[in-house]
């Protein structure tokens, strides 16, 4: 979906490094690395987000590190662009639809660091969850969203991971 419209899919990773995830930051050669791209590549994209303000650069030490700028007008949008390119609006909609009394979502590994590996670590906390709902469910968002779901229930809120959805009001 978002390789029509973005045609860099190295630009592509860096908003999903950034974006779904705010806490996420990285600099050049870290990045290329990570992304096994040039430095130059990385150095293009990260040059012309950061003019258009949608990064924000910070200089300690010789090293320039990258982060989102929350403060930007589109930051939000882009974010949920980016959960969508991701699938992970699919995930938590088929989740709440039927698995019970889910009180936290949260992305753990690879994609909460902005990594777009193929496979998504997810944890679902809550009570009376239906656990045979979610083997069959991994297999209806996998064919969604072309990416390996791993799931993992629990009942008590994680301490780490991105949260995706989170509502404790119906906390018995």
């Amino acid at each position: 979906m978002l390789e029509t419209l973005i045609t860099s899919k190295t630009r592509i990773r860096i908003l999903v490094k950034f974006f779904i995830n705010a806490a996420n930051n990285g600099h050049l050669r870290g990045l290329a690395e990570e992304m096994n791209e040039s430095t130059n590549a990385i150095r293009k994209e990260l040059n012309n987000l950061s003019e258009a303000g949608y990064l924000e650069k910070k200089a300690a030490q010789n090293r320039v590190s990258y982060k989102a700028n929350i403060k930007h007008p589109l930051f939000k949008t882009l974010q949920q662009i980016v959960y969508k390119h991701l699938g992970l609006d699919a995930i938590i909609d088929m989740i709440l639809a039927r698995m019970g009394q889910v009180h936290q979502i949260v992305v753990l590994g690879d994609y909460a660091n902005g990594i777009d590996s193929g496979i998504i670590e997810v944890l679902i906390v809550g009570q009376q969850l239906n656990a045979d709902y979610i083997d069959q469910l991994a297999l209806k968002i996998e064919d969604e969203i072309k990416r390996k779901v791993l799931f993992t229930l629990q009942d008590f809120p994680s301490e780490s991971g991105l949260i995706i959805y989170e509502n404790f009001e119906n906390n018995n």
